[in-house]
């Protein structure tokens, strides 16, 4: 049996599914987004444009991105194919707000230069993928493009220098694809590249005997008194007045606009328990998926995509204990927020072995689930079980977005 959470509206659903990637800058901001989809019809893109209701959410969803407390709109790659470029088949899209992505198996031919031309006249950023250095086809593009997609996986990276030197007098901005880890990432950086994409800021490179930091061990204390039968706002009081920030943080939380405290509180414990133990140890895990230094990143971003978009799908499906999901999905990945081997983090972490299982083997419904949600953030809409009619998973996604982008302003 299917059930609606509360705050979410089971008829906001579109007849496309979305998800969007982050496309990094060299001091890992993200700066733009790769719009992943797929429409009920196949992969037509004019069902985007021509529906004022997918773009208004594209817009204000998967192109929106808070920063502090300002809302940014950052543009989005989209991949077109040679047939809707021929036939003038794009809908009229904003060009601060899409950028055109060619695909390395177009036929290149005058006819298509020309088309590539026109649409970057019009005022629109033209991205070439699948750039390959040996067909000589690409080359008339490369005085039109403005940015060219490297997939350092293909074509090695030891080739790269070289593949680099010979576009530098076209002036284009350069972008590293599928960038697994930091250490590739460090070498793109030092080759020159302005853009990145790819998982290199979920993997982890595990320090050995690199410890956690003293506000994280203030926290991982605080989450063992909640999940202790006794616990009360005292106990936990007696932990959280050791760290000055994390007092602030609940304080700060307690008088959020999401909590509308009805009078003046007189303690930290008092704050702790208007809170509730439920929702106290919700905001401990969010604080403690915050990056080592105690600030948030793109990773803890997402981070709180997957754990709301797990818990939403659970209660979705009608499954108990939907704050289990919610960890699940927060803890993911963890273990590139601290560099450290993921068994060796969940052993000083006191949650339920299913949990841990389903973090480490994606076991069991919780892992089920959070492997659902990898699926769908990924773009792999076809790895879906259909557990869930399709228009579910986007309206899930999108409003986790929107919901890590507030708690975000949150953790700052």
């Amino acid at each position: 049996m299917l059930t609606t959470p509360a705050g979410l509206d089971a008829d906001d659903t579109l007849d496309v599914l979305m998800a969007r990637q982050p496309i990094y800058s060299k001091n890992q901001d993200i700066i733009a987004f790769e719009l992943l989809f797929r429409s009920a019809n196949g992969t037509d893109i004019a069902s985007i444009g021509d529906d004022a209701a997918t773009l208004d959410v594209i817009t204000n969803s998967y192109a929106s991105l808070s920063v502090g407390k300002q809302n940014q709109h950052l543009p989005c790659y989209i991949k077109v194919t040679d047939k809707i470029l021929l036939n003038d088949q794009l809908p009229e899209l904003p060009p601060n707000l899409f950028v055109l992505e060619i695909l390395g198996r177009s036929t290149i031919t005058p006819e298509f230069i020309q088309k590539v031309s026109d649409y970057a006249k019009r005022g629109y950023r033209i991205v070439l993928a699948d750039y390959d250095p040996s067909d000589l086809r690409f080359d008339p593009l490369l005085n039109t493009v403005h940015v060219v997609k490297l997939d350092i996986q293909l074509l090695g990276l030891a080739n790269i220098p070289s593949i680099v030197q010979r576009l530098r007098p076209y002036q284009l901005d350069l972008l590293a694809d599928k960038v697994e880890t930091k250490e590739e990432f460090r070498q793109c950086l030092e080759i020159g590249f302005s853009q990145y994409q790819g998982y290199f800021l979920s993997r982890p490179e595990p320090v050995k005997g690199r410890k956690i930091r003293g506000n994280k061990v203030i926290l991982l204390q605080m989450l063992a008194e909640l999940n202790r039968e006794g616990a009360t706002g005292d106990s936990l009081e007696q932990i959280a007045i050791n760290d000055a920030a994390l007092t602030y943080k609940i304080l700060k939380v307690v008088n959020s606009a999401a909590f509308k405290t009805p009078k003046e509180i007189s303690s930290l414990s008092h704050a702790i328990m208007l809170l509730g133990m439920e929702q106290m140890r919700r905001w401990v895990l969010l604080f403690l998926t915050t990056a080592q230094d105690g600030t948030p990143n793109a990773l803890t971003r997402n981070l709180l995509v997957r754990g709301r978009m797990c818990e939403l799908l659970a209660s979705m499906q009608g499954y108990d204990d939907s704050l289990n999901f919610f960890v699940v999905g927060l803890l993911s990945q963890i273990d590139a927020l601290f560099d450290q081997a993921m068994p060796d983090l969940l052993e000083g972490i006191p949650i339920q072995k299913e949990i841990k299982q389903a973090i480490l083997k994606h076991e069991g419904v919780l892992g089920s689930v959070l492997e659902e949600v990898v699926h769908y953030e990924r773009g792999e809409f076809n790895q879906l079980s259909g557990a869930l009619p399709q228009p579910y998973y986007e309206v899930a996604y999108r409003h986790s977005l929107k919901w890590s982008d507030n708690v975000m302003g949150t953790l700052v």
